[in-house]
């Protein structure tokens, strides 16, 4: 049960992959809160990301997260994968990504257990004023007999600079919320 409530916490970090000014080239730093309702386990967690433009409709991504859990439990993810983005209008973008996921999970007194799947999902972004993004999706990750789920995100960014925004958002399932407060990087500007 635990393995598929931690799936939440790979879908917000994935959630947290949209950029102003719809560029995807970028390294994104964070920081998330995890909560886990029906199994009374909390956390938080770092990650790692990035992403870069092959040319104007699609782009390859990454990434890296790793959180502490209640009772010693660790838990880590990696994944990769391509998206492609496209131009509804001049202020909106549709985003759809398909990954490769691996997960581990390390709990006291149990070991470890590691599993690898597919993650896919789409979202839309708005650039509601030249300096704030908002940006949702719904996002799906099986590891086949590990389990599945389905989350829903929401997310502002602000961008302090040409090259620097952070951002607030929120990824949230049956069992599971997370929010989180990311860095981004824009590198080519």
């Amino acid at each position: 049960m635990l393995r598929s409530s931690v799936l939440i916490f790979l879908l917000a970090f994935s959630m947290a992959s949209y950029a102003d000014d719809f560029d995807y080239n970028y390294i994104d730093l964070g920081y998330g809160i995890l909560d886990f309702d029906d199994i009374d386990v909390d956390g938080d967690g770092f990650g790692i990301g990035g992403s870069f433009a092959i040319n104007s409709d699609f782009h390859v991504f990454g990434g890296y997260q790793s959180a502490g859990l209640d009772f010693g439990i660790d838990v880590s993810q990696f994944a990769a994968g391509v998206g492609y983005n496209t131009e509804l209008s001049p202020t909106v973008d549709a985003v759809a990504r398909l990954s490769y996921q691996y997960a581990e999970v390390d709990a006291p007194g149990f070991g470890s257990v590691d599993d690898n799947g597919f993650g896919f999902g789409v979202g839309l972004r708005f650039e509601a004023t030249d300096v704030l993004e908002i940006a949702a999706s719904i996002d799906y990750i099986d590891f086949g007999d590990g389990g599945d789920d389905t989350g829903f995100g929401l997310g502002a960014f602000y961008s302090f600079t040409d090259a620097f925004d952070a951002g607030l958002s929120g990824s949230w399932s049956d069992d599971t919320s997370t929010y989180l407060l990311t860095g981004r990087f824009y590198f080519g500007r």
